[in-house]
């Protein structure tokens, strides 16, 4: 072993100390704290349940519903949602977050475009807003006598569904 621990020469003649022999190492997997992700690009991994599907994330609003934006460059613009996305969480408001986009000319005697389009936004942004009372408001269920259960607005009792 002592020969092992020879001094080695730098580049500049100058004498370098002995490597200290390694002390064994112990590897840990730590697999079972990591979320279950799935497949795709680094930025968009998706957690996943057991039978590899993604996980939806639940909503309090839905396709239909009239809303006001309530963070954001949008604030306090309303709309009614056109679009859902359950996997990432997000929705689309008609007249909300437009976003210039310019396309290049994929043919010769084709021109380019400018095209204005809505883009989603985290569905935490929104609130549900009535347009009789031009209030927003929480969302509630309750039962009604015909044994329904609905979503009502809770500042003034409106019945969404």
């Amino acid at each position: 072993m002592q020969a092992l621990q020879l001094r080695r020469v730098a580049a500049f003649g100058s004498v370098a100390p002995a490597r200290p022999a390694r002390a064994s190492q112990t590897i840990v997997a730590a697999y079972g704290n990591l979320p279950n992700v799935g497949g795709g690009r680094k930025w968009k991994h998706l957690e996943v349940n057991e039978n590899g599907n993604v996980e939806r994330i639940s909503m309090h609003v839905k396709k239909g519903d009239f809303v006001q934006v309530i963070a954001g460059k949008d604030k306090g613009k309303t709309g009614t949602i056109t679009r859902v996305l359950p996997k990432t969480g997000l929705v689309v408001v008609e007249g909300v977050n437009i976003k210039t986009k310019h396309i290049a000319p994929k043919q010769e005697n084709e021109q380019g475009k400018i095209e204005k389009s809505e883009y989603p936004l985290h569905h935490s942004n929104v609130q549900h807003f009535s347009k009789e009372k031009q209030v927003r408001s929480r969302i509630g269920h309750k039962m009604v006598d015909d044994g329904r259960k609905v979503r009502y607005l809770i500042k003034t009792g409106e019945l969404l569904d």
